[in-house]
């Protein structure tokens, strides 16, 4: 996988209840993680869940994929970095990729890919993006990184 070298890079924390028996961060808490990153990134332009106050009309999105390759275990509570850029965006649907990385970056514990599916809030079928979605994601776009 090549690796933009922008993106958006954002601290997140792995607390003591996230350790399994052995110490190490449980698999199901990376993904809990890139949500997490996901999240605060769409938070600080405005999104919000409920569509009342939300800076955007796409409120309702559904994770329809999400593939990670582990690569290295996290070790006890820290606060390792997710890394997460856009590598497609379609009509419907993006997908971003990811990498969770050490506090310093030097160790890449495990990368992965996440697609998201814009739903209609009244028929919970895919719709497209608002302008105002896309214009926000497009400044995470893999070819908007890379230049």
């Amino acid at each position: 996988m090549t690796i933009p070298q922008g993106g958006c890079h954002l601290p997140v924390q792995v607390h003591f209840d996230d350790l399994d028996a052995m110490g190490l961060l449980h698999n199901s808490r990376y993904a809990l993680l890139v949500e997490r990153a996901i999240s605060v990134y769409w938070a600080e332009l405005g999104w919000n869940f409920d569509p009342a106050v939300s800076a955007f009309q796409d409120v309702f999105m559904a994770v329809r994929e999400f593939k990670i390759t582990y690569h290295a275990p996290i070790a006890g509570a820290c606060e390792p970095v997710v890394h997460f850029w856009m590598e497609r965006l379609g009509r419907t649907s993006g997908v971003y990729g990811f990498r969770v990385l050490s506090p310093d970056g030097s160790v890449v514990h495990a990368e992965g890919h996440r697609v998201n599916v814009n739903l209609d809030p009244a028929t919970f079928r895919p719709t497209p993006f608002s302008p105002e979605t896309r214009q926000a994601a497009e400044l995470l776009l893999r070819e908007a990184v890379a230049s």
